[in-house]
């Protein structure tokens, strides 16, 4: 197929969280395993609104373009940057995409054995992918390089900290559901995926496989667009009863209902633990509810209210409730540490938190009382 397995990465990340369960080597499997069919590279900029009228398409939405459109919008940035005393650079690249925003945080933020399974370009933003997660300790063992694009995504960030953004994937490398093999997922403890109906063939082989090797399984909403759109095969995976752990935002969690008197994420999440073992609702600047057996629990969000950029709050929400999962905090703890992660990468460009932004959300934890990533309490 003309794919070839890249090494594994034992690089140490940026951060001393180097405890005896931080980055595996390239022999053992990592504890965390993210699906990711197509490696993606993030353009992030802050523009003006003058840009966003200009482009079709509704502001704070995702639509797929071509190629030269892609290549278009990001020329028409540089005239159009929001200057920022704050950003060295205009345009921050960086390795893009949920699952490589949960993983990437896991692994650089808080220590955990991650790794990511997929495909990237045998082109320059395949490299930038690689070295972009080798640097922050993911284990890449299981990615396939391919010949051909990577995809990439120009996300557009305006005054109020919202995105918009237009990925480029059509002709971009992909991993299929036939080339996943059970040597893949063999020692690893969690699965992670976002949903999407474009990826539904392999979504379903990684599930299937993963429960024969009995791991967890957690899996993302992915956008209320695409909850809306494909609710029923997403409605048949959760059904399923092998999905875990489901994160959904307020607006995923009421589509999921639509057409229910009461819609509301109070009762979509009721909805969502009736079928998996822990479910959780973000609510942005109003915290999250999450439900483990009987148990519900309601935490604020942490931080301040204004964000630079929204991009990846989400995703490093997960990241922190999963080492809360990992560690076996109770889940009110997993909630708070979810908030203190989601809380750090709204505080500037992109997906990926700074190494000052990490600082910030130890020092939140600190004060919440929760365990710091490498200090080790037993």
């Amino acid at each position: 197929m003309g794919a070839e397995p890249l090494p594994a990465s034992n690089n140490n990340n940026n951060n001393d969280n180097n405890d005896d369960d931080n980055h595996s080597n390239g022999g053992e499997a990592p504890l965390v395993l993210g699906l990711q069919p197509s490696a993606l590279i993030d353009h992030v900029a802050r523009v003006y609104w003058s840009l966003l009228d200009q482009i079709p398409g509704e502001r704070g939405g995702s639509i797929p373009v071509a190629l030269e459109e892609l290549e278009h919008l990001l020329s028409e940035v540089k005239t159009h940057i929001l200057s920022s005393a704050d950003e060295s650079s205009p345009v921050k690249t960086m390795a893009g995409g949920s699952v490589a925003n949960t993983i990437r945080g896991l692994s650089s933020g808080f220590g955990i054995s991650c790794g990511i399974i997929g495909a990237c370009g045998d082109d320059q933003q395949g490299q930038l992918f690689v070295t972009n997660m080798t640097s922050r300790g993911v284990n890449l063992s299981r990615m396939r390089m391919k010949k051909g694009p990577t995809a990439q995504c120009v996300c557009l960030v305006d005054e109020m900290g919202n995105r918009t953004m237009r990925p480029c994937l059509s002709s971009a490398v992909k991993l299929q559901a036939d080339e996943l093999t059970r040597e893949d997922f063999k020692g690893c403890k969690w699965l992670l995926l976002r949903y999407s109906i474009f990826n539904l063939e392999v979504i379903q082989a990684a599930i299937r496989i993963a429960k024969q090797e009995g791991l967890f399984v957690s899996l993302d909403l992915a956008s209320f667009e695409m909850v809306r759109n494909f609710r029923e095969p997403l409605l048949q995976l959760l059904e399923s009863g092998n999905i875990d752990l489901c994160f959904a935002n307020e607006d995923e969690a009421t589509e999921l209902l639509r057409g229910e008197q009461t819609a509301d994420p109070e009762v979509a999440l009721e909805f969502l633990a009736k079928h998996c073992k822990w479910a959780v609702v973000t609510l942005a600047a109003n915290g999250c509810i999450s439900k483990h057996g009987k148990e519900v629990v309601r935490v604020p969000a942490i931080g301040e209210s204004k964000a630079v950029d929204a991009t990846g709050a989400g995703d490093l929400f997960a990241s922190g409730f999963l080492y809360g999962l990992v560690k076996g905090l109770s889940l009110e703890e997993c909630c708070k540490v979810g908030s203190c992660s989601g809380g750090s990468v709204i505080r500037s460009l992109g997906g990926e938190v700074t190494p000052e932004n990490w600082h910030w959300m130890h020092k939140q934890m600190q004060i919440k009382g929760l365990p710091v990533p490498g200090t080790r309490s037993s």
